[in-house]
């Protein structure tokens, strides 16, 4: 099978090819040079969500910080979160 190399450098996998391999859209490759070959392999794709963990983090435990949320929403309704979140000293 052959592909074209198109003028910013992609190229179309023949749909045999992706079938037999399982590759489909968002499917992550690594690419690399071996013995004058490109050879292509399929790489861990970070889930999106794993991505971010942690960059939220406040240096607390997260049982912690639910401690914390649960004192501070002392008087609140179940259902009023903005409570809860201005009385932490944050807005929403």
């Amino acid at each position: 099978m052959k592909a074209k190399v198109a003028e910013r450098g992609q190229v179309t996998i023949p749909k045999r090819i992706r079938g037999h391999l399982g590759i489909h859209k968002g499917t992550v490759l690594d690419f690399r040079e071996e013995k004058g070959r490109i050879v292509a392999m399929e790489t861990e794709a970070s889930h999106p969500v794993a991505a971010c963990y942690g960059s939220l983090s406040r240096g607390r435990r997260t049982d912690q910080l639910v401690d914390e949320l649960r004192t501070h929403a002392d008087g609140c309704s179940f259902d009023d979160a903005s409570c809860v979140f201005s009385s932490y000293g944050k807005s929403i």
